[in-house]
């Protein structure tokens, strides 16, 4: 099979990296790709968000499998397009992919179908965004309701905070059109957990657990990011919370995307609080999270390529999906002053070392240049390792870090525990 990535992240590296294990494949195309893919799999000079190109490159060169790591793409309709010319593609349709393009559609969904999650209010106006804040107490949360890079979402510890994320975006357009409305939540507090599921549109299948670590510094302090590392399982999630999660959540949420008529096939991506309650739904994503697909991925013993095949058929009943019992770790390294600003072109040194260790370095943010890898983006490089239980995953992984270099990189201490 030909098989074509499109995407240039650390989730699409880990996606490439599994794809091209597979038996049934003999060719790896990635659009636009980064240095890291490059010794697995062909470039192709296409943006992601150019739907047209994509679909015209998948025709002409016969691909059998196109797989869609970001979410504008999928949020854009690449899959309908793709379907439409009979290219076979994973993914969610554009109407589908509404599950993560628009938390207001989310959270209505789970009011619709009594999936747990925290009380809200949606606002389409400021003004009365913030009157609304003056009449509650905080702490609360305020997401912009469109897609936003992982950053549209600001937890306000007080008034001032919450009306500051008000008109950061929907009067400074922050995050763009994203911030047309904003989702007002209660702030839940608990541990928290990612539990991604495959898809057929009529059954999920959970993957193995995981768990992001959001803020840019140690013990969970400073902004938000896209992901400072993970670990897998998440902590905290034993068997039994697995099975409530999976039956009043999981295939609840796809149940209810079947009666509204448009069904979901993909992933399905739901960032959980453990609450005193009992766990409640955070976010839907449409797509592997990045990093937890760094950590989930590579503890994947199944062939992907056959699961992807049985989500596009509607066949997830015939797969049986096993995973390795090893723990995973990724540490994500990023550029100094992330995710603020930050400088590129700085060279990377040590990634070769760093995977004799035995880690796997999945590329997120990198270019070559002159013969040299440098960075290109916030998050650099994801340094993932597995061992005999979290703590020897860890040390592997930060083991591998530290023989890696590039000017002001910055990276988490404490991933993992």
């Amino acid at each position: 099979m030909k098989v074509f990535v499109v995407g240039a992240g650390g989730r699409e590296h880990t996606l490439v990296w599994k794809i091209a294990q597979s038996t049934r494949v003999s060719e790896v195309y990635c659009a636009p790709g980064n240095p890291g893919m490059r010794n697995i799999a062909r470039s192709v000079n296409i943006a992601v968000d150019d739907i047209k190109a994509l679909a015209d490159f998948a025709e002409s060169y016969n691909i059998d499998l196109t797989v869609v790591g970001p979410e504008a793409p999928l949020v854009a309709g690449i899959v309908d397009e793709f379907e439409r010319r009979g290219l076979k593609i994973f993914g969610p349709s554009k109407a589908a992919a509404q599950i993560e393009g628009s938390k207001v559609f989310s959270k209505n969904l789970m009011k619709k179908y009594n999936i747990p999650t925290a009380e809200y209010r949606v606002f389409e106006n400021p003004e009365a965004a913030i009157d609304y804040i003056s009449s509650i107490n905080p702490p609360l949360v305020v997401k912009a309701e469109g897609l936003a890079a992982g950053k549209g979402v600001i937890i306000a510890r007080d008034r001032y905070e919450a009306e500051a994320a008000v008109k950061s975006i929907m009067v400074d357009r922050a995050f763009g059109e994203a911030g047309n409305r904003v989702v007002i939540e209660e702030f839940l507090q608990g541990p928290e957990v990612t539990v991604l599921a495959f898809c057929d549109g009529k059954i999920a299948v959970p993957t193995v657990s995981s768990r992001d670590h959001k803020r840019v510094y140690d013990d969970n302090k400073g902004p938000n990011t896209g992901g400072m590392g993970a670990v897998s399982p998440a902590p905290a999630y034993g068997a039994d919370l697995a099975k409530i999660v999976e039956e009043t959540i999981i295939q609840r949420t796809v149940d209810a995307m079947a009666k509204e008529g448009i069904p979901l096939k993909g992933i399905l991506y739901t960032g959980l609080m453990l609450t005193k309650d009992g766990p409640k739904v955070l976010e839907y994503n449409c797509r592997f999270g990045d990093p937890e697909a760094q950590v989930v991925i590579p503890r994947l013993k199944t062939d992907l390529i056959d699961i992807m095949l049985a989500v596009i058929e509607g066949e997830l009943t015939d797969i049986k999906v096993e995973w390795k019992k090893e723990p995973a770790v990724c540490v994500v390294m990023a550029s100094g002053g992330y995710p603020g600003h930050y400088e590129t072109g700085k060279v990377i040194t040590g990634i070769d070392a760093a995977e004799k260790t035995g880690a796997i370095v999945f590329h997120a943010g990198t270019a070559e240049r002159d013969g040299k890898i440098v960075t290109a983006g916030g998050r650099v490089l994801g340094v993932t390792a597995l061992g005999e239980d979290v703590e020897s995953a860890r040390r592997s992984a930060y083991n591998a870090v530290l023989k890696i270099h590039f000017d002001g990189m910055h990276y988490r201490k404490d991933i993992g525990k």
